[in-house]
């Protein structure tokens, strides 16, 4: 007669709680890599948008026009993405929320702008790029905390 022992059956049936999760309730550990491939594209999307409007307006309405529509493409993107949300149901109200990461993201963006001039008034694009690569990786810590504790957070 076989011996079957069952407290490892029991570890290896999935409980009702390990289930499918809801909408933004996924761990940070499974959240984190798809929130930064989204913002590598995002941030590479906002550098094209800024270096085409830099031609033609001054750096920070170029830092607004690329960060605002980077922002709502960025919003969309890991309301899906990442953290698992789809239909229409709550996407304005998100949008909203997001509307405050991508004013923390131009504060700190434009700041990094008027600080640059003022430090070094000729300097080149290529040295206000630079300066807005390091502005937006701080945002995007900012970003991605408020994405997760508070947009699309588990109810």
């Amino acid at each position: 007669m076989v011996s079957i022992d069952r407290s490892t059956e029991a570890a290896a049936v999935p409980s009702a709680d390990q289930g499918p999760q809801a909408p933004g309730s996924g761990t940070a550990k499974r959240q984190l890599p798809s929130f930064l491939v989204i913002g590598v594209l995002s941030t590479l999307f906002y550098l094209v948008l800024y270096v085409v409007a830099r031609r033609f307006v001054d750096p920070q309405v170029a830092n607004f026009l690329a960060l605002a529509i980077s922002a709502v493409a960025n919003t969309a993107a890991n309301r899906r993405f990442t953290f698992g949300i789809t239909g229409s149901e709550g996407a304005l109200r998100h949008q909203l929320q997001g509307a405050v990461a991508f004013l923390i993201g131009l504060g700190l963006s434009a700041g990094a702008l008027a600080l640059l001039d003022l430090a070094a008034p000729d300097a080149s694009k290529a040295v206000e790029v630079a300066g807005l690569i390091v502005a937006n990786g701080l945002a995007t810590v900012v970003r991605f905390l408020l994405m997760k504790v508070w947009v699309f957070r588990k109810k």
